[in-house]
This record gives structure tokens, sequence and C-alpha cells, in this order.
């Protein structure tokens, strides 16, 4: 074995966090022990996958590798090695260490998010709290009374940076075990309002009503139709459209082109007439460009949507009676309504998304129109009426 492999090895073993994985229906944990002096890797089933148990990343999961790998392979000793430098204090932790590595990995938008949620609520609880004291009862009854005025995905938003935070403190060494993978909510939080969505023929009515600004005419289709977010919309350069498709290769936020939410979003979309038609309009009022965004500013940076939306947008559909639900509405309204117009086919709406998995299209983007619950229907009338 080479000396580089050894090392690879050395170093898995010392950390011996374990991994989980998935494999005929069930979970397991993947760790390094030594086996005649030499390291070896080895697995330990922890559960089979169920209501509570969906996914390698739940908390349920997690809890039950973290209990495991506690007790049964490092119960003689630490797994993970003190990390020289870094402090056991939280909110020290979060300036010093964390907050540099979520600058550097995760996206403008998330990062902003997460920096709300500090400052707004962990920033005040963490004070004067170290790693090594913190319990389970401590995250319970924090977020229980945030839970009290709250909605359940704000409270989750919440609770998942918590997680992140104690989950690179027990990848640097600070600590052995998440306590937040055991924290729970003693109260029932606030329901969140429905998101809103655009029927096809509303749709169609927002287009109809912005006949006189193509431009407009344009972004509304590309959310409405082809449910482009708005980022995607934003980062849209003239290369990426050709007669038959459209490529989404970036998104931009608040100026800053980066690349698209996911690996999944990166997509190329089938491009329809009722949005080719707007583009091409627009294609040819800006000269026929070649290249550069499809909606620039002067200086040939993207639009800022928000701006269009309020300036532009939504003073005109208010002028014609039609309400205004947002951009995001138009993306929903595309996925529910190409899943709705194929009987069902929750894949057609998740390639159109541009989703890791159709649980994501089905759970927060799918809404309920009746559709396919009328159409079942009238397919139980007609064989009673055969019958």
């Amino acid at each position: 074995m080479s000396k580089i492999r050894k090392l690879k090895r050395n170093r898995k073993l010392k950390r011996n966090l374990g991994s989980v994985y998935e494999r005929c229906d069930s979970f397991f944990v993947r760790y390094y022990t030594r086996v005649d002096g030499r390291a070896k890797q080895v697995s330990h089933f922890l559960c089979k996958r169920d209501a509570k148990h969906r996914a390698t990343d739940d908390d349920s999961v997690l809890a039950l590798r973290d209990r495991f790998m506690l007790e049964k392979v490092n119960a003689n000793g630490s797994s993970t090695p003190r990390v020289e430098g870094h402090t056991d204090d939280i909110r020290t932790f979060w300036t010093s260490v964390y907050l540099p590595f979520i600058t550097e990995w995760k996206k403008p938008s998330t990062l902003a998010g997460y920096r709300q949620i500090w400052n707004a609520h962990l920033h005040d609880h963490f004070m004067g709290k170290t790693f090594s004291e913190y319990k389970p009862h401590m995250g319970t009854a924090f977020l229980t009374t945030l839970a009290r005025g709250m909605t359940r995905s704000s409270i989750s938003h919440v609770r998942a940076l918590m997680s992140g935070l104690f989950e690179h403190a027990v990848a640097s060494g600070v600590i052995d075990i998440n306590p937040i993978h055991s924290v729970k909510l003693l109260v029932k939080p606030k329901a969140s309002k429905p998101t809103g969505f655009y029927s096809l023929e509303e749709a169609e009515d927002i287009v109809s009503a912005l006949v006189e600004k193509v431009e407009l005419q344009a972004v509304m289709t590309l959310s409405c139709f082809l449910g482009l977010r708005p980022g995607e919309i934003q980062g849209l350069q003239w290369g990426d459209v050709d007669h038959a498709a459209i490529h989404i290769r970036r998104s931009v936020w608040r100026g800053i082109v980066g690349t698209p939410k996911t690996v999944e979003s990166v997509r190329d979309l089938p491009l329809i007439d009722a949005v080719r038609i707007p583009l091409m309009l627009w294609h040819e009022r800006c000269g026929k460009p070649s290249e550069g965004f499809v909606f620039a500013t002067q200086s040939g940076g993207p639009v800022e949507l928000r701006d269009w939306v309020q300036k532009r947008i939504k003073p005109v559909l208010q002028a014609e009676g039609i309400a205004w639900r947002g951009l995001y509405a138009g993306r929903r309204g595309a996925i529910t309504n190409i899943i709705d117009l194929t009987g069902g086919n929750i894949e057609a709406g998740r390639e159109l998304a541009g989703h890791r998995d159709s649980v994501i299209t089905q759970r927060f983007y799918k809404k309920v129109t009746g559709v396919n619950l009328k159409a079942g229907m009238d397919a139980i009338s007609s064989r009673l009426l055969k019958a």
C-alpha cells in the first residue's frame, strides 16, 4: 500500500465519525476500525427506511449514527482529536470558523439568509454558551419558545443552521456528538401560509395585460410557462437561447452572477411558441445581439427584477384588476400545470423545475387544483356506466 493511501486511511481512522449510506431500503453507518493492526472499513445496520427515517441526512438517522459511534465505537476515548485553535465558545466559533467556511462554500443568497437568522435569533441565544455544556434540552426550550410566534418553516430554518453549526464543530473535533439531532418541539408551531400560484388562465391574462411591453411579457412567460427562478431569468444571456430550447447556465442574485442553485438546475428546456414569440420580438428591439444578458441595464449588467416588478409589472396588473402573487407564483404554476396536463406526471414537473428529486417537487411546488381528482372521478363514473 502506498504511503499516501496509508495516510488517508489513518486520517479516517483517527476521525472515525462514521458516514451514513442507504442500501436495500435500510440505513447503515460506515466507519474505519483496526483489524490485525490494519485499518479496515466496516459497516453497521442502523434502521429500516420508514416514515420517520427517510433519508441519509435526516436528523433521526444521524442521531442513531452518533449514538452508535459514541457508545460502541468510540467508547474508550474521543474519536475526534481536538483541533488546535478551535474554541469551545459557540459565538467565537461562529465568527472565526463557521462563518468563513460558509462564506467560501455557500451561495450569496444562502449566506445572507444564514446571517439574518444568526443576527435575529442565534447571536443572543448562544451568548456565554459553550459546545461542551450545550445539551438537547437547551435547544428544545429555545426552539419551543420561538415556535409560539413563528411558522414551522421558519423554525426549520433556524434549526437547520443550528445543526449545521454543531455538525461543523463535530467535524472540527470540538465536540463528539451533535445535540441538535435530539432537539424536539414541545408545542405546535403556527402553520405556514399557503404559497400562491397562477393557473394557466391567470398566466395568460397576465401576459395579455402586458401586451405593450414585450420585455415584461418575456419575463412573465419564462416564469409562468417554463418555471424559471427569478435569478435564472436575470442570468439568461442571448447565447443561451436558440430556436428549439433555452439553456439554463447561470443565476444572478442582487447583481452577483453565479451558477444555478443546484447541479440539477443546469438544464435545457424546450422553447414553446408562447415564450419564443415575445423573446424574438424583444431580441429584434434590442438590435438582434448575439451575446450579453437578455434583460440588461444600460451598462450591460443584468437587471434587478425586483425593480421591474415594483415599478413596471405590478402597476399594469393592478390597473387591470389582476392579483399579483409574485414571480415564484409563476414558477409554481408552471410546475403544477405541466403535472396536471400530463396526467399527474411528477417527473415532468421535476425536470421542468430542475429539482434533485421529485419529493421536493411534490411537497413544495405541486398545488392542488382538482384536475387529477376530476379526471379520476370521471374515469370511475365511466366505468360504472359501462358496468
